[in-house]
């Protein structure tokens, strides 16, 4: 082995070891009260790898998506590390830094074929060997990555992504000799395309992707049409399946934005910002945020739709003219729309109008022409047209512009520690998002704190609710927070209003149940929380859990959710109940045991109810969790 050679070998693991320690500060975040909550705290279906729990993660359309593939790594997760969050953050973590190498490798290949370097020696190999690493990097340590990476319920992004490089690298060692693709190599991409669909949809453009990289950089098609489209027809039939699924699961789990709501011309808009906004944000990461809210109308006419329609346009012009002298800018704005397309509002559901996590394997195109720009200069100083000191400043320039994306990721990471932290930052990079105000409201109101918190937090839901009177989850929040306030009155008048405005779902009905059972009418309760069971499609108490009075069968019916169970046995322990109470708070302690507050008034439920070893041991678990918590009971 030459000491040339050397850094090449290298290089896959210097870009693995990079590519995963900008995102090191995510090893100490929690779950998170956006969707980690419903997908892993409130949810003990995927816990483990039985039988029982594959054929749950086979079936599952939890929250709109079919993602059994990503399920099938949660419980690995779980089997490894239970339900520490920092097991689940450290396999984002080892998943993206195993996807910097796959996008190496494809650098090396496209930058090779972009060159038609199919023959080099040694300097030249070592030329793209570089511009590849730089070229993973620039993707790899962007901080776009960051949403996709520190959010525990995006390993579905990360895990996609593996497969779906995965599955371009195997196309293009199956095509590098030329001719038709090699049958393995063909056979090992068709796999890897499957499990990326079954990781998350977002893969379903991958054949016109495998087409595109026909036309260029392969250039393939030149050899035959025909054939390079039949070779993608059994990926087309993959996706289209997917795309079948993701429509008919979707409905489930979000409610689908309606075209009367949003028109043909709104959509014409909010795809043109979409095809717009990834490429916008690639060149200038700065106030990034969990949430871009769409906007209660979308005018084509006016800002930013019409800009973003003019900018998309134009750009798109420029870059048709130049495709003889600049084919690659073409083919990777061209990459960048196609990837976008099935999440630019075409079909759309939810608040947002984009998320940073859509650009995951959007913005690979425009890494790819940073690394194009490094062979290109390397190039120019093979030629005699650059100067060893120009040379030096630019080298210079490009690692400079590497540390500070590094530097960016490792402070964006920090945003998503915890719930509060995330939702601050979204309320200061846009105050008038109500979704933003609503969620650090919850956030605040799940804290357990005191009068003057939770008067901070009411102020958010209510100034959610001003923003946007027609959205309504403000509401839903603002009445769980009157509820756990004791203010019954307000709390159902909020729980109605939500009822009002989205009466699909079970919880409006299951939270006034709750709220009559927390005031003691359990004849009311039982009847609410049977027709949200109902609704929900979970089944009511069997006959083996037949209740002797009322309150042990509302108890029975209400919703697995850890903080709602928490809230009924605190309740049920002010009114002198502990052994009720206990019913409810060790069905809580089984779906969420890292919840320092389920602990807490265990400890309370177990001394009132005179068992003083059972609230020794659960004081001892809190003091693991939560010494503070732990101390203020010990000195009771």
């Amino acid at each position: 082995m030459t000491p040339r050679r050397l850094p090449l070998l290298i290089l896959p693991v210097l870009v693995f070891a990079l590519g995963g320690a900008a995102f090191l500060p995510s090893l100490q975040g929690q779950f998170l009260d956006w969707d980690d909550s419903v997908n892993f705290v409130a949810n003990p279906h995927y816990r483990g790898l039985g039988w029982g729990q594959i054929k749950w993660m086979l079936s599952a359309t939890l929250m709109g998506h079919y993602i059994p593939v990503t399920w099938m790594s949660f419980g690995l997760n779980y089997v490894l590390g239970g339900m520490s969050p920092w097991g689940y953050h450290l396999g984002n973590v080892l998943l993206h830094a195993t996807s910097t190498v796959l996008v190496y490798l494809i650098a090396r290949r496209i930058l090779a074929a972009a060159a038609s370097a199919g023959s080099q020696d040694g300097r030249a190999a070592a030329a793209i060997a570089w511009a590849s690493a730089f070229a993973a990097l620039l993707w790899a340590l962007h901080p776009l990555r960051v949403e996709s990476i520190a959010w525990i319920t995006e390993r579905r992004d990360v895990l996609c992504g593996v497969f779906f490089l995965g599955a371009v690298l195997a196309y293009l060692k199956g095509v590098e000799r030329g001719g038709a693709v090699r049958p393995a190599w063909w056979g090992l991409s068709l796999a890897a395309s499957l499990a990326a669909l079954l990781s998350k949809a977002a893969a379903m453009p991958l054949p016109a992707v495998l087409l595109l990289l026909d036309v260029y950089p392969l250039r393939r098609t030149n050899e035959g049409l025909g054939r390079v489209l039949l070779e993608k027809v059994p990926y087309a039939v993959l996706s289209a399946a997917t795309a079948m699924v993701a429509l008919i699961v979707l409905p489930r789990g979000a409610a689908v934005t309606s075209y009367d709501q949003y028109g043909a011309v709104a959509r014409i808009g909010m795809v043109a910002y979409s095809f717009v906004f990834y490429p916008a944000k690639f060149a200038w990461p700065m106030h990034l945020s969990p949430m871009y809210e769409l906007p209660r109308r979308v005018d084509l006419g006016a800002w930013p739709f019409l800009a973003a329609l003019l900018a998309f346009g134009a750009v798109t012009l420029v870059l048709v003219l130049a495709r003889r002298r600049w084919p690659g800018g073409l083919a990777a704005w061209t990459y960048s729309a196609l990837m976008v397309l099935p999440i630019s509002g075409v079909v759309h559901s939810g608040s947002q109008l984009a998320n940073d996590r859509y650009s995951y394997l959007s913005s690979l195109g425009f890494a790819l022409l940073g690394g194009g720009a490094v062979l290109s200069v390397r190039r120019l100083r093979g030629r005699g047209r650059l100067s060893g000191r120009t040379m030096a400043v630019f080298g210079a320039g490009a690692v400079l512009l590497l540390v500070a994306l590094a530097l960016a990721s490792w402070s964006q990471t920090q945003v998503w520690h915890d719930s509060e932290t995330l939702w601050r930052w979204a309320v200061s990079m846009d105050p008038t998002c109500s979704l933003c105000q609503g969620n650090l409201g919850s956030a605040i109101a799940n804290s357990d704190s005191g009068p003057e918190r939770m008067d901070e937090a009411e102020g958010h839901l209510r100034q959610a609710i001003a923003l946007r009177p027609d959205n309504a989850i403000p509401y839903f929040n603002l009445g769980g927070l009157l509820m756990t306030r004791k203010r019954y009155d307000e709390a159902e008048a909020a729980f109605r209003r939500y009822i009002e405005l989205w009466p699909a779902p079970s919880n409006g009905i299951a939270r006034i149940g709750v709220l009559y059972l927390l005031r003691g009418r359990y004849a009311e309760a039982i009847p609410l929380l049977e027709q949200a069971r109902r609704i929900s499609g979970q089944p009511a108490p069997g006959p083996d859990r037949a209740p002797a009075t009322l309150l042990p069968e509302a108890i029975a019916l209400v919703e697995d959710d850890p903080g709602t169970l928490i809230l009924v046995g605190e309740a049920l322990i002010e009114q002198g109940q502990p052994a009720a109470a206990l019913t409810a708070l060790t069905r809580a302690v089984a779906l969420a045991p890292g919840s320092p507050r389920v602990h807490f008034w265990l400890v309370r439920a177990y001394r009132e109810a005179g068992r003083a070893d059972l609230a020794a041991e659960e004081l001892a678990s809190l003091r693991r969790l939560d010494p503070a918590a732990a101390e203020r009971l010990s000195v009771r």
